[in-house]
């Protein structure tokens, strides 16, 4: 799980919560943990898992995780904590600046994982699936809450894949926990609920709040839901396609949707295998060679916008 977290920024609201995703770095994924709150490390305490923002071709996967004191359970009905999926915008908003108010005895944590990440693991050389992508994520937040101190008892997670295949690999990472994996946990424990709204409020607000590195000035009601069935995403997208460099970072390139229109509007490439080279003979320069004059002139760094996209130079124009 790759760490952006501003220790000196405290999300205590939806205005600060704006302020944390408007200033991250969307080409990265970021992530952010709350103060934990003191009976979370003197009390056993449960904790969900969950996400948002799986299946959209535009932003980032969200996985959020939530933690509470056992015996404060009550406290999360109380605040009408249900799968993000059945209340509407408002409804969640208000859900977690509740949460927020409520520190004192409930944490939260966040990993925003960029398009950029979910591309380059899933068109790499070395095939990196979502659902993998997803697990590595679960399992960075369990381990940020350890390293923060919780007090974890039972760990509540909505399944990825198989249920019964990703409890056992949970449990044998995280032997002295309980461990609970199931399909549609959000909706039957209000600790996976209340991360599930965590994780589609953060989703939400990163797409309001997200800036284009490559310049463009896109407003989040020009892109729509980023669902693939939204009208107003497919609009986007057809509008918005490079034929030389695709599209902005806020696209996945992975998904089908993506590159289907990619290969009917953008330029066709061709990419050569490259064979693997023989090893250079290992060099006998004396210490005295490192230290002469030379006219080869340096190679300049890359800009920003190749090394985002993992480019490196072959060919000196």
């Amino acid at each position: 799980m790759e760490s952006k977290n501003d220790e000196l920024l405290e999300i205590s609201n939806l205005e600060t919560l704006d302020n944390y995703l408007s200033n991250m770095d969307n080409s990265k994924s970021n992530s952010y943990i709350s103060k934990i709150p003191e009976v979370c490390k003197e009390y056993p305490c449960c904790l969900g898992i969950d996400e948002a923002g799986r299946g959209p071709v535009l932003g980032p996967m969200v996985y959020g995780i939530s933690f509470c004191p056992v015996n404060e359970g009550s406290l999360l009905v109380e605040l009408n904590c249900e799968d993000s999926k059945v209340l509407n915008e408002k409804k969640r908003d208000d859900i977690f600046v509740d949460i927020c108010k409520h520190s004192n005895k409930i944490g939260w944590a966040v990993e925003v994982i960029s398009p950029n990440k979910i591309c380059n693991s899933m068109l790499g050389r070395s095939k990196y699936s979502l659902n993998q992508v997803s697990m590595d994520s679960a399992i960075g937040l369990i381990k940020a809450a350890i390293n923060g101190g919780v007090k974890i008892e039972h760990i509540f997670v909505d399944t990825v894949g198989p249920a019964d295949k990703y409890q056992a690999y949970l449990k044998n990472l995280f032997p002295k926990y309980k461990i609970t994996v199931e399909n549609k946990a959000d909706s039957k424990y209000p600790i996976v609920s209340a991360a599930s709204i965590c994780a589609k409020v953060v989703r939400d607000h990163a797409l309001q709040t997200w800036k284009c590195k490559e310049g463009h000035e896109y407003t989040f009601k020009e892109f729509g839901s980023g669902y693939p069935a939204d009208p107003v995403t497919k609009k986007f997208l057809a509008d918005n396609v490079d034929v030389v460099f695709g599209f902005p970072q806020l696209v996945r390139f992975s998904w089908s949707t993506a590159s289907n229109i990619l290969k009917d509007e953008a330029y066709h490439v061709e990419w050569e295998d490259i064979e693997n080279e023989a090893p250079s003979p290992i060099s006998n320069s004396t210490i005295t060679s490192f230290f002469k004059m030379t006219n080869q002139k340096s190679e300049k760094p890359l800009n920003t916008f190749f090394s985002d996209r993992y480019l490196s130079r072959k060919v000196d124009l």
